[in-house]
């Protein structure tokens, strides 16, 4: 009797969130930015070096990080898009970027790698946690979602800016996948913004056969565009789907409404903006030019770089991300 409550209650439930949006009390229909539903969902993932990522090795650094999905007006199945943060957090543009999918019926699930580690931001210490730990939250989110009675799996696009960014970019590898990603699928496609290309790792040209769209900024003195445009150009040879599109009077973070229009420092920022980081051997990450491993005390990590908003790169981000999610999960 009690497992027959518990489901009927489920499908209730989830008849309910299948339901139109009501009209508001003026009489007017609610905005699609509205999410049906919203739900706050535990990742069960671990706390890692950069070196234990990439040798594959676990270890009891278990942590439970947060993830939020917003369900988009529709019915059944919908698309979803996973976002990843930067390095300050959760910040203003990814809020907006969710009302932007919700309009379209895409649903998104914001993923908080920071709060459940302990984390506020790691902006002026960036070794306070791996970088390639977002990528093991990915992918434990995707055995998350693919399971979700509301979400379409083979329609999961994976979206991350600055260090996000660079998670996004980097858990296209298909070293990365069959070693971590224990959900057997993949994601539909990666929208990394303005990521950190500084690093070379093994086999990083060969990624999953899913279209990868960078969006660069020309003025970015955080994270510049000339090593990303240069992997471009590689994985392009490799005949892999990857393109980058160039902002050329944007600065980092342009699409953050709450940022200065005039770029302004942000003081005690660490920037690996002139080093060269390579994986040798595997697992291993040195500082190219003095053949050590690399870290965040190294002589070519400086401080300071600039962030600022462009209303118009922005604009024409919407515009171009719009299109090519409308392609990609067959909205028209």
């Amino acid at each position: 009797m009690k497992s027959l409550t518990k489901l009927t209650l489920a499908t209730i439930s989830f008849l309910c969130s299948a339901l139109p949006p009501l009209p508001s009390s003026a009489g007017e229909p609610v905005s699609k930015q509205v999410p049906a539903r919203v739900e706050l969902h535990q990742i069960h993932t671990l706390t890692l070096s950069d070196a234990e990522f990439l040798k594959g090795e676990s270890n009891d650094n278990q942590v439970s990080v947060s993830g939020q999905l917003r369900i988009a007006q529709g019915l059944g199945r919908l698309p979803v898009v996973m976002i990843l943060h930067g390095s300050g957090g959760i910040g203003s543009n990814i809020d907006i970027w969710s009302r932007e999918f919700n309009e379209m019926g895409i649903s998104t699930f914001v993923i908080d790698s920071f709060t459940g580690r302990g984390l506020t931001n790691v902006n002026s210490d960036q070794a306070a946690l791996g970088r390639l730990n977002m990528i093991l939250d990915s992918y434990r989110a995707l055995e998350i979602l693919i399971k979700h009675p509301r979400v379409d799996p083979s329609r999961i696009a994976l979206m991350g800016f600055s260090r996000g960014g660079q998670a996004t970019l980097y858990a296209s590898l298909k070293r990365f996948h069959q070693t971590w990603n224990r959900s057997g699928l993949e994601f539909a496609a990666y929208l990394p913004f303005y990521p950190d290309c500084m690093t070379t790792y093994v086999s990083d040209s060969d990624v999953a056969d899913r279209p990868i769209r960078i969006f660069l900024a020309t003025l970015d003195d955080y994270n510049p565009a000339a090593p990303c445009k240069a992997f471009v150009t590689r994985l392009q040879g490799a005949g892999r789907d990857i393109q980058f599109t160039e902002y050329p009077n944007a600065s980092h973070a342009f699409d953050v409404p709450l940022g200065s229009l005039k770029p302004a420092v942000m003081q005690g920022g660490q920037t690996v903006r002139n080093c060269t980081i390579r994986e040798e051997p595997v697992g291993q990450l040195i500082n190219a030019a003095t053949k050590v491993p690399f870290t965040y005390k190294d002589p070519c990590v400086e401080l300071g770089p600039h962030l600022g908003y462009d209303p118009a790169a922005t604009q024409s981000a919407k515009q171009t991300i719009k299109k090519f999610l409308n392609a990609v999960f067959k909205l028209e």
